[in-house]
């Protein structure tokens, strides 16, 4: 990879971490270490770290006998989440194909990342594999797009002012959220009983263009939809109206927002990635 692509990906990966991670994913992370039942002295895998979120809030848990492990196909992702926390083993790598032997962990956990990998049945069977028996896996992803209406609103917009593919591309985070695909996804990947229970959470951002322009600028060009400049400033003046109603009194835009929850308990007698 050439340095200047590098440092375009470090730098959206910085992007990321100061928008999204306050204003939606920080809150999930304690939601999910707890599913996963993290202990003192655990070693634990986050699969699709990202900058780190959720690794960090477990390293703060497990303490300095544990070991913590994130790893992330992204190398921007990857360099800024060492910058936050340089004592979790940060890693380079694919979910369907982890660099680690069976048995590894005695916990697995994953955040909004699973819809985006290449296999989501491969990837569940590898975070499965490198559990111990006993071990639990906690894997979240966000809530239909249905059932987080501030979002479904500006997926709207994005499908009346620039097309299919754009709003598709919003669309996309939300692709699990129905609950009989995400059951079916699991017993396909091998999973005999898997918990499934939804979360609430709220969604905070310090104002409507900042939210709508991360995803303009930011999120489209990763999913392969560049806009024309003009159109991206046509629909930022059309959001305030399209998402006024979530506007707080000092400016604000705050909204409801759910996530599913998946974990499993690997049985004591599984071997490799049957459960």
């Amino acid at each position: 990879m050439s340095e200047p692509t590098l440092q375009a990906q470090i730098d959206a990966a910085r992007a990321y971490e100061a928008l999204f991670v306050p204003a939606l994913f920080g809150q999930w992370a304690p939601v999910v270490a707890d599913a996963a039942h993290i202990r003192p002295g655990q070693r634990v895998l986050d699969v699709g770290c990202g900058t780190g979120v959720l690794a960090r809030e477990i390293a703060s848990r497990i303490g300095s006998e544990g070991r913590v492990v994130g790893i992330d196909p992204n190398p921007g992702m990857v360099a800024v989440a060492r910058q936050f926390a340089s004592l979790v083993d940060w890693r380079e790598g694919v979910a369907e194909s982890l660099p680690f032997p069976e048995h590894s962990f005695e916990a697995v956990v994953s955040q909004f990342a699973l819809v985006f990998f290449a296999n989501r049945r491969q990837a569940l069977r590898e975070m499965l594999r490198v559990l111990n028996p006993g071990g639990r896996l906690a894997v979240a992803v966000w809530d239909s797009l249905d059932n987080i209406p501030a979002y479904a609103a500006e997926v709207a917009l994005l499908e009346q002012m620039a097309g299919r593919q754009a709003a598709d591309a919003l669309r996309a985070p939300f692709a699990l959220g129905n609950l009989k695909d995400l059951a079916a996804l699991f017993s396909e990947a091998g999973v005999a009983t898997a918990d499934i229970t939804t979360h609430h959470g709220t969604a905070q951002f310090p104002d409507i263009r900042p939210m709508v322009e991360a995803d303009l600028r930011g999120w489209l060009p990763v999913m392969g939809v560049v806009l024309a400049e003009d159109l991206i400033n046509r629909i930022l003046l059309e959001a305030g109206q399209a998402l006024g109603s979530y506007a707080t009194s000092d400016g604000r835009i705050a909204f409801d927002l759910s996530a599913r929850l998946v974990t499993v308990t690997k049985p004591q007698h599984a071997a490799g990635g049957t459960v």
